[in-house]
C-alpha cells in the first residue's frame, strides 16, 4: 500500500507492507536513523517519535495508520541540519552518555515542554518513565530539562 506523510517537514510517499511497523517504514525505508529498535513492543521508549501532534512509541503502530500523518523525530527539531535548542541543551548538560536513547528522549521532552513547559519535576519524571536509559544518564537529564523549561515558557508566551 501507498503511504503519504509529512516527515521532518518533508512529503513523502512510499509503499509500505500491510504489516510493517511505523519504526521499520522509517528507519529501514525511508532512512531515518534517530528511530531506534530495541524492544519491538512499547516497553523502551526508543522509536519515540511526535505523530500528529502526539509523542508516541512507532513500534506500537503500523506504517499504513500513518498514512497522511505528519510526523517529527529528532532530525526533524532541529532543521536545516543544526541542532534544535533543546537538543544543545542535552548536549550542555551531558545527559546523554552512548546517546542510543537520546534522541528519543528528546523527541519526548519536546512534546512534554511545549504541551507543558511548566511541568514539575514530578510530571517529567512521569513522562519520561515509558523510556528507559541504559546507561543511566537521568541524573543529567532533569538539569537540562528544568534549562530547557525556560525556553520553552518564553516561546510560549
Amino acid at each position: 500500500m501507498k503511504v503519504n506523510m509529512r516527515l521532518n517537514g518533508r512529503q513523502i510517499e512510499a509503499e509500505a507492507e500491510d504489516n510493517e511497523l511505523l519504526l521499520d517504514f522509517i528507519r529501514d525505508r525511508l532512512g531515518v536513523k534517530s528511530v531506534k529498535a530495541a524492544c519491538w513492543r512499547g516497553e523502551c521508549g526508543t522509536c519515540m517519535a511526535i505523530v500528529n501532534g502526539k509523542a508516541m512509541k512507532t513500534c506500537l503502530m503500523l506504517a499504513v495508520e500513518a498514512d497522511g500523518a505528519d510526523i517529527i523525530t529528532a532530525e526533524g527539531l532541529g532543521g536545516q541540519g543544526g541542532l534544535s535548542p533543546l537538543q544543545r541543551i542535552f548536549v550542555k548538560h551531558g545527559a546523554m552518555q552512548c546517546g542510543f536513547c537520546t534522541p528519543a528522549f528528546v523527541v519526548n521532552v519536546h512534546y512534554l515542554l511545549t504541551e507543558n513547559p511548566e511541568a514539575s519535576d514530578e510530571e517529567i519524571k512521569e513522562k519520561l518513565s515509558g523510556m528507559i536509559c541504559r546507561c543511566g544518564t537521568y541524573n543529567q537529564m532533569l538539569p537540562a530539562i528544568r534549562e530547557a523549561k525556560r525556553l520553552y515558557l518564553k516561546r510560549k508566551k
